[in-house]
């Protein structure tokens, strides 16, 4: 009876050993997490040695700091006129003389940081014959495209947070004074918020880098897209606003917030506008609502700021919308590429 005991418990190692894919699951995870790194490193190595990212990263650090120190030199008559709650948040709201405020730069300028960084992502592998040697090596093709798309999310958080540190130190230096505990945790937002708006850039770059075998031709469209969430998906919602409700100085006041909710909403779909509307709210605690407000809401109202979690739960949705859009243009490159065809 020992014997047989003996028997089945060695049986029953050999089929223990014979069935259990645990050690095949963690080598194929290493090798996987092995390529991945390997991918990702290399193109980290290729924006920071590439001369387009060096012309945008210098177009918008010039331009961004060239609208703060304007808003600085004439920060302290805003301070005289207005108090001394928030002054650290001004350098990024403010405008100076000559130039829009820093806000108003990264809204219009830093996608152009994504589009730069991703329209030939693909296509410019594909043209040069690399792609086929990439994919040829003992890595997964899903390494592929995940290894750009991560490294070009974190050169734009590398970016956004220097640029962010770099304002944050002129500021103390010409306004001196340091940001409070809130002023700071909003600025971290902002620059969250800012990277997120990037990165959604980047992977619609990507997808069209896949769905356009030329890199002129992504490059083309996708500017296109972004000058058009950019400028004119305002017109067209003011045409379609005052299309469905139209306002002259007769018209009742349902009929003119109907008009202004429609146009509100319709912007609403161009990442540009979720941006502007969840970055005002962040370095402006003043304000309290997104929508219109009648003149009878506004009496009565105690004069103040929002909290902090005031603030973050009327922005909520805004960072919601900018996350979904970025993993659903992602996830539709992922298929794409997984996909393709890829021949030498």
């Amino acid at each position: 009876m020992a014997v047989l005991n003996q028997v089945m418990e060695r049986c029953r190692e050999f089929c223990n050993k014979l069935f259990d894919t645990g050690e095949h699951v963690e080598y194929h995870n290493e090798n996987k997490r092995a390529g991945l790194k390997a991918l990702y490193r290399k193109e980290l190595a290729d924006h920071f040695t590439s001369k387009r990212f060096i012309i945008v990263l210098l177009l918008i650090a010039v331009t961004g700091l060239a609208s703060v120190y304007s808003a600085g030199m004439g920060i302290q008559d805003a301070v005289n006129q207005e108090g001394n709650e928030f002054v650290f948040l001004r350098l990024f709201t403010s405008s100076g003389s000559s130039l829009p405020s820093f806000v108003s730069f990264i809204s219009f300028l830093g996608p152009l940081v994504g589009l730069a960084l991703g329209f030939d992502s693909i296509n410019g592998e594909r043209s040069r014959g690399t792609l086929t040697r990439l994919v040829s090596q003992p890595i997964y093709r899903d390494s592929v495209i995940n290894g750009k798309f991560l490294a070009g999310v974190t050169v734009i958080a590398l970016m956004v947070f220097s640029l962010g540190l770099v304002i944050g130190g002129m500021g103390i230096i010409m306004i001196g004074i340091p940001p409070t505990l809130e002023e700071l945790v909003r600025i971290i937002l902002f620059l969250v918020f800012t990277v997120v708006y990037m990165s959604l850039w980047l992977s619609v770059s990507l997808l069209f880098s896949l769905l356009f075998r030329h890199a002129a031709t992504s490059a083309l469209s996708v500017i296109a897209l972004w000058l058009f969430f950019a400028i004119f998906i305002g017109l067209l919602a003011g045409l379609v606003a005052n299309g469905l409700f139209p306002v002259n100085d007769d018209s009742p006041v349902n009929a003119i917030l109907n008009n202004r909710r429609w146009q509100q909403n319709i912007s609403r779909i161009s990442p540009t506008t979720l941006y502007n509307e969840a970055v005002a709210t962040m370095l402006n605690p003043g304000v309290r609502t997104l929508g219109p407000v009648l003149i009878e809401q506004i009496q009565g109202a105690i004069p103040g700021s929002l909290s902090m979690g005031q603030s973050i739960l009327l922005v909520w949705p805004h960072l919601t919308g900018l996350l979904a859009l970025t993993m659903i243009c992602f996830a539709i490159s992922y298929i794409c590429f997984m996909r393709q065809e890829i021949r030498a």
